[in-house]
């Protein structure tokens, strides 16, 4: 975890006329440690529907947080919208909620650790993999971009998973857009779900070219449908593209806490075929992590 400056400008620390950080309109007071994040706002309330109360509500742009109390422990659900740029946003905020002083514009003398859980949907690359699973990413490979504008040294792991990622991709000619960025899940928060199907999440940029897919544009990342499937790291295989992860586990890992992502498989890329009942996978998924927490 880097340093934060001794004073942050307001020109770097934004705030609203009410002392909010200013996209997330939230007050340092309203935080929670046990964060659950997700793209949608709609599914905000999802989630927060199990809560025993919801007891504030806050939306600003696409960022809905609902805050409240789960078996009588504070928690709270809040929407990042979709990629990496909202989740720049979105845990820098939350950072700066949870570890900057926002009168005097330093960083408080204890770091407060959060626990990030994102609880949300993608398509699997593994042929193997059925519809509906939940797949826990140990690791997640931007192909996005973010994580290069931040000084940060990735673990042994981390390193060593890149280096096999370039050399498959040298080997397939599969052409990738950027340098990628590997992060992986939180220790802590890993074990507590490492009974799920388990893989190696990719990031994009985008929903259609970025992930292979074609409608009338042509995607130059087309062949790396069809090999990527067969990489495996250790006992890991690339199982899903999304748009998040690799975002927030680097993040996460560089401002000192800790984040899992956990994914509803509703379409299967390699076979073409998407959910028959996209919102109940979702929905036995929001009940499988809330029964943990």
């Amino acid at each position: 975890m880097q340093n934060i400056p001794n004073f942050i400008p307001e020109s770097e620390l934004i705030l609203n006329p009410d002392g909010s950080i200013y996209h997330l309109h939230l007050l340092p007071q309203q935080l929670c440690d046990t964060i659950i994040t997700v793209g949608d706002p709609d599914r905000v309330q999802e989630v927060s529907k199990h809560f025993d109360v919801v007891e504030t509500k806050i939306q600003k742009r696409e960022f809905v947080s609902h805050i409240g109390r789960l078996n009588q422990k504070p928690v709270m659900v809040i929407s990042t919208g979709i990629g990496t740029d909202n989740i720049d946003i979105c845990l820098n905020e939350l950072d700066a909620l949870a570890n900057i002083n926002f009168d005097t514009r330093q960083a408080n003398p204890q770091h407060r650790k959060l626990n990030f859980i994102r609880i949300g949907t993608s398509g699997c690359l593994d042929p193997n993999l059925s519809l509906d699973t939940h797949l826990a990413s140990r690791f997640g490979v931007g192909l996005e971009g973010l994580l290069l504008f931040y000084k940060r040294e990735m673990k042994a792991e981390e390193s060593s998973l890149l280096a096999d990622l370039q050399s498959f991709a040298q080997t397939y000619n599969i052409q990738l857009p950027i340098q990628p960025a590997v992060a992986a899940a939180g220790e802590n928060l890993w074990k507590q779900f490492a009974d799920f199907q388990q893989g190696i999440t990719l990031t994009a940029t985008g929903f259609y070219a970025p992930q292979a897919r074609q409608l009338r544009a042509k995607s130059l990342f087309r062949n790396a449908l069809d090999h990527f499937n067969q990489f495996q790291h250790g006992e890991y295989r690339v199982s899903n593209f999304e748009m998040e992860t690799a975002g927030i586990y680097g993040l996460a890992n560089l401002l000192g806490h800790e984040a899992i992502s956990l994914n509803a498989l509703v379409a299967n890329r390699a076979n073409g075929t998407f959910s028959k009942n996209p919102q109940q996978a979702v929905e036995s998924l929001i009940i499988k992590v809330l029964e943990r927490l």
